[in-house]
């Protein structure tokens, strides 16, 4: 027998989701299982953002972290960012991105606009 579907409020009834899930898991879709499986991760979704709220990257960190998916080099950035010295600049967090840049890395890189507008992190080696 399921109990009552309700809000997710404490760390016991998001515990108690998170179990309930767990046995739930793999339930076909559309049926009575499947349908509470779908309403649970809901409520768990909304807790987990109202109490456990992830920041968005840092637009160098998601440039560097797309780098690495598409195994690219600051060489294979010139195009989007400019000269060398230019690429080398923004990565290292000493210039900002333009709009033009923050475009075609958008455009080209498929890197979300909301990150790449945001302002960088300081350089913390450059604080010490």
């Amino acid at each position: 027998m399921t109990t009552e579907l309700k809000p997710i409020r404490t760390k016991a009834d998001y515990k108690a989701a998170l179990a309930e899930v767990e046995r739930l898991w793999g339930a076909k879709s559309g049926t009575p299982k499947g349908d509470r499986l779908d309403v649970l991760a809901t409520l768990i979704d909304v807790y987990e953002a109202r109490h456990y709220p992830m920041d968005p990257p840092d637009p160098i960190e998601a440039i560097q972290f797309r780098m690495e998916q598409l195994g690219l080099t600051r060489k294979d950035l010139e195009p989007l960012i400019g000269t060398r010295a230019r690429v080398a600049e923004v990565m290292n967090r000493k210039r900002s991105l333009s709009i033009d840049m923050i475009r075609r890395l958008h455009q080209q890189l498929g890197i979300s606009a909301d990150v790449l507008i945001r302002p960088a992190r300081e350089n913390e080696a450059a604080l010490r």
